[in-house]
């Protein structure tokens, strides 16, 4: 707590009948003791500036210190009643340059918080030394370097908490630097690059450590068995070896992650009634095998369950549903199967996150899902589940994201009717189901007024682009690819507002590309801080193996109309389209030249024009969209030199293919410039000037006449 002492008049200090003209000596001299006495002091003060004076850039610091010679007023600083400086918090200041060691010595500081800066060098061993530092926060800076030991001599220190996490720390991890901090709760160092053995002394020294987290480095080795104590423990490290069973010994265990590590063998299910008081299990991306054993019924206070990215198989165990607590299920992309109907969701009310993806599981969804009235994502794709779907999913009401891709459930105009009054729906995925289903063309269809996210894609429909997409109006990702949708673009798609994400390849989508589409808001301009939704998905959306957005935001600007049957011409506006990340027209039977209007695309990272009848030169102007890494103009009519250098220079053959009458290096085939090198002019001057001469007797007239057509050739 910062404390601010008023200024004090002279008149407060004398009574009402007392001049201040006439105020005592004494009185004087009371008032000059109390100013003095309510300054934080001069070495203070000079430490402090000294920490400044290391600073290249001060976030403004400066005129606040310089200010006032009270350092206790300054910004960022608080003092105790004593006036001592106990706390300099600056955190996310734009700060620049290296710590000082000054600031260790200031002999009353408790807490000092200078994440969230660009700071480099090293730390100072000086803070680490300090007598009465109880909390040290360096996170999400640049420090680099190794972390230095404590002297043997060193007695105790008070750290509690201590956090570098996301920083370039390097080395080995200390070992006897945890021996005098034993009032350790909280230790952060994750997201450097640390290496070698994680340290066994840490819960021994250390017997109040709560949070440990080691995440994100190159650790390597076993997991220390003195680890069992502790009552967090690391995540993401190169950690490997099977489970301790010293680990099923901390009984006061909550928060038990080491995900992303080359854990062997299975859950143990003699030991893990133990950790009774867990309430986060995170053991993803480990390369466990075996089953989830039924003794995970008795972990009354687990909240979260996640094993994702394993080799587990087996059934679910019926005792799942004893964990009452739970709020996360995650098991996607493990090998578990059979029917979910053996566990009793309708106990598990405190449900908000379900993630089954691409598992075995087979038979229906249960009935007793839909009694998970708080579940907010739930995601069974690729998977077997077959049949319909039923009509009480109405009853999970905070539902918004759902993602049923990659099955066999039928019927999609039945879905879609169902599915309409969740009101709360942003993401519903459903492709690769209802295969050879007719698009239903209902324009009376109403609903998904949320919707921000719609994949209706690999299933074979047949039909056009139903009228009922128009009134998405919050749409801003539609999937429709790899169908048999008939009949041309609809002119009302420009009335998406917020559409900006655009895949409908892959059709049998016919006339030409309509101007509407040169008119979508979202794809004209860059996405507005106005316009951004900072909201993440409660679950990950798959593009690709490789592409995954947890935020609507990150979704790239595309548009996406390959191997269909559209005519015509690339339209002569479309360089309006300035926001486009990715433009794919390839596979269509598109004919006329290159437009230049294309160079104003100046965002396009992928430009795909294959396979059609383009003609003419690629323009030269093309060179100096400087984002493009990806560029495919094959298998059409070009012609003459393309561009060369730049992002030209990065493409391969592969990339002009298929287009006989483009020249130039790549191709192997050298373009034949209209003009001549002057060399040869002079050249030709010079021996057409010595014919005359030796000609000029029997053929001046002709001879002059051929002068004349070979110099207006080259002067021309």
């Amino acid at each position: 707590m910062r404390i601010k002492m008023q200024p004090i008049e002279p008149h407060s200090l004398c009574k009402n009948h007392i001049s201040r003209l006439a105020m005592p000596s004494f009185s004087l001299a009371f008032v000059l003791l109390l100013s003095l006495s309510s300054s934080c002091s001069e070495h203070e003060k000079s430490s402090l500036l000294l920490f400044l004076a290391r600073l290249s850039q001060d976030g403004g610091l400066a005129a606040s210190w310089r200010s006032s010679m009270d350092c206790c007023t300054w910004d960022g600083v608080a003092c105790n009643a004593n006036r001592e400086v106990i706390e300099v918090s600056l955190a996310s200041k734009g700060l620049e340059g290296h710590i000082s060691p000054s600031l260790g010595s200031l002999k009353g500081l408790l807490r000092l918080n200078l994440s969230g800066n660009s700071l480099s060098g090293s730390l100072p061993l000086e803070l680490m030394l300090s007598s009465s530092m109880v909390s040290l926060d360096v996170s999400f800076n640049r420090l680099g370097g190794g972390l230095l030991e404590l002297p043997l001599s060193t007695p105790g220190r008070p750290l509690q908490v201590l956090n570098i996490s996301s920083n370039f720390f390097t080395g080995s991890f200390p070992l006897t630097t945890w021996e005098k901090t034993r009032n350790l709760v909280a230790l952060s160092a994750s997201n450097n690059s640390f290496t070698g053995r994680v340290p066994s002394s840490f819960c021994i020294n250390a017997p109040s450590l709560e949070v440990l987290d080691l995440s994100y480095n190159q650790f390597s080795g076993h997991i220390p068995p003195g680890l069992g104590k502790c009552s967090a423990l690391s995540r993401y490290n190169k950690i490997n070896g099977t489970l301790p069973y010293q680990l099923f010994d901390a009984t006061s265990l909550e928060y038990l992650s080491l995900s992303n590590n080359g854990l062997e063998g299975t859950l143990d299910a003699a030991h893990m009634y133990k950790l009774s008081n867990l309430v986060s299990l995170d053991l993803a991306m480990t390369v466990l095998s075996g089953k989830i054993p039924d003794s995970i019924g008795q972990l009354k206070k687990l909240k979260e369950l996640h094993l994702e990215h394993n080799n587990m198989s087996g059934e679910l165990p019926t005792s799942l549903s004893k964990c009452t607590s739970l709020t996360t299920i995650s098991l996607r992309r493990n090998n578990f199967q059979g029917e979910l109907t053996n566990i009793n969701f309708s106990t598990l009310s405190n449900l908000k996150t379900l993630d089954l993806y691409g598992n075995n599981f087979t038979g229906t969804i249960p009935e007793s899902i839909y009694s998970c009235s708080n579940l907010t994502a739930l995601r069974l794709s690729a998977n077997k589940f077959h049949g319909q779907l039923s009509k009480r999913i109405e009853n999970l009401k905070s539902l918004t994201f759902l993602s049923l891709t990659d099955n066999n459930f039928t019927n999609i105009t039945n879905t879609l009717h169902i599915l309409k009054s969740s009101r709360n729906l942003k993401v519903l995925l459903i492709g690769l189901n209802f295969r050879h289903e007719v698009m239903p063309q209902d324009e009376t269809m109403d609903g998904f007024a949320n919707l921000q996210v719609l994949g209706i894609h690999n299933c074979s429909l047949s039909g056009k682009l139903p009228v009922w997409l128009s009134k998405l109006t919050s749409l801003k990702m539609l999937l429709l690819w790899n169908n048999q949708l008939t009949g041309p673009i609809p002119s009302w798609i420009n009335t998406l507002d917020s559409l900006y994400n655009i895949d409908i390849s892959n059709n049998s989508l016919t006339g030409e590309i309509p101007a509407a589409l040169m008119e979508m808001p979202m794809l004209q301009v860059q996405k507005t801080v106005a316009y951004l939704d900072t909201k993440y998905c409660e679950l990950p959306v798959y593009l690709s193996p490789e592409y995954q957005y947890r935020s609507f935001n990150a979704l790239p600007q595309l548009l996406n109309l390959s191997s269909n049957d559209l005519t015509g011409t690339i339209p002569p506006n479309i360089g309006q389209l300035g926001a486009l990340a990715s433009l794919d027209l390839s596979f269509n039977n598109l004919s006329g030249g290159f437009l230049q209007s294309v160079c104003n695309l100046t965002n396009l990272m992928a430009l795909d024009l294959s396979n059609n009848h383009l003609t003419g030169p690629i323009p030269a102007a093309l060179n100096g969209l400087n984002f493009l890494s990806e560029l495919n103009v094959s298998n059409n009519d070009l012609e003459g030199p393309f561009p060369s250098g730049g992002q030209f220079s990065t493409f391969s053959k592969s990339s002009f293919d298929g287009n006989p009458k483009l020249c130039g290096v790549i191709l192997a085939r050298p373009c034949h410039s209209a003009e001549v090198d002057p060399v040869s002019i002079l050249s030709r001057q010079t021996v057409d000037k010595a014919s005359i001469v030796i000609g000029f007797s029997v053929f001046f007239g002709i001879g002059v006449l051929y002068d004349q057509m070979v110099l207006s050739r080259f002067l021309g």
